[in-house]
């Protein structure tokens, strides 16, 4: 017998930050993703393709074309596919109100879900303040980012030959990192002032690679995450409630390659 998942329905899936056209994306992961979780509408919540990395080194290999016709296939059979771009597939942002192949791009939107919630549904990255008020930080971000991740890739190596259990010290490292600068804490302050600005139940983001639900008294706050290293989405169930998926269930698959680390930089907005 198969200890393959079987597919799971949901009534409404978030999906952000895949980063296609990147080394590091885990368009791999994506798609098996893809293939055992299905649902009705699909948001994808910006940075799906990045834009800044192809400008710089072409790079599309054909799992990363395969997401896309995945994509593009599930909204030809009737499902509502929403596209809502990012700082790094900013380039969408022209074609706000345009439907590509049956999915539609949208800047934001507010999505009620089945229990009456009302959840404001955007990429977010005009609201990273970090970038926005100190520029100047952005090359020690970079910096930063490339030393873990040449660490990272050292220690994944020496589990698999150790046999240890997955390691996430680049998340861990990086998530030290912006906390001591109170980037996340900002980011999430700013996401949700703007949630009670517009009158919502909550807001569902990306942008920041740093997934969690938090609910407040009069807000809840969702972040989907990234398909770069902690593969997350966010699912609506049919009846309304929430849930966040970590793809695979069990950590098995290695990271990205160590040559392929300084492809990947986790650039703020500009």
């Amino acid at each position: 017998m198969s200890d393959r998942p079987s597919v799971r329905h949901f009534r409404t899936l978030f999906l952000s930050d895949f980063h296609l056209g990147c080394r590091a994306s885990r368009a791999d992961l994506i798609l098996d993703f893809l293939r055992h979780h299905d649902a009705d509408t699909y948001y994808l919540v910006g940075d799906i393709v990045d834009g800044w990395r192809l400008k710089r080194h072409w790079y599309w290999p054909a799992q990363h074309d395969e997401v896309v016709r995945t994509l593009l296939r599930k909204a030809r059979l009737g499902k509502q596919v929403v596209y809502l771009p990012g700082n790094h597939d900013e380039f969408l942002r022209e074609f706000v109100g345009s439907s590509f192949g049956g999915i539609e791009v949208r800047d934001r939107l507010i999505h009620e879900t089945a229990d009456g919630q009302r959840l404001l549904v955007m990429h977010g990255d005009e609201f990273d303040i970090v970038a926005r008020r100190a520029p100047w930080l952005t090359p020690i971000g970079h910096g930063f980012a490339y030393a873990t991740l040449k660490v990272k890739r050292l220690l994944e190596r020496l589990r698999i030959g150790l046999g240890l259990p997955y390691s996430t010290f680049s998340c861990w490292a990086k998530s030290k990192a912006k906390l001591a600068v109170n980037f996340v804490a900002d980011f999430e302050k700013e996401l949700v002032g703007e949630a009670r600005r517009v009158g919502v139940d909550g807001v569902v983001c990306g942008h920041i690679h740093h997934a969690r639900i938090i609910d407040l008294p009069d807000v809840r706050y969702i972040n989907t995450g990234d398909w770069v290293e902690n593969c997350t989405a966010v699912a609506e169930n049919h009846d309304g409630t929430i849930e966040m998926i970590t793809w695979p269930l069990v950590r098995a698959a290695p990271a990205p390659a160590a040559e392929e680390a300084e492809d990947w930089v986790v650039q703020p907005a500009e």
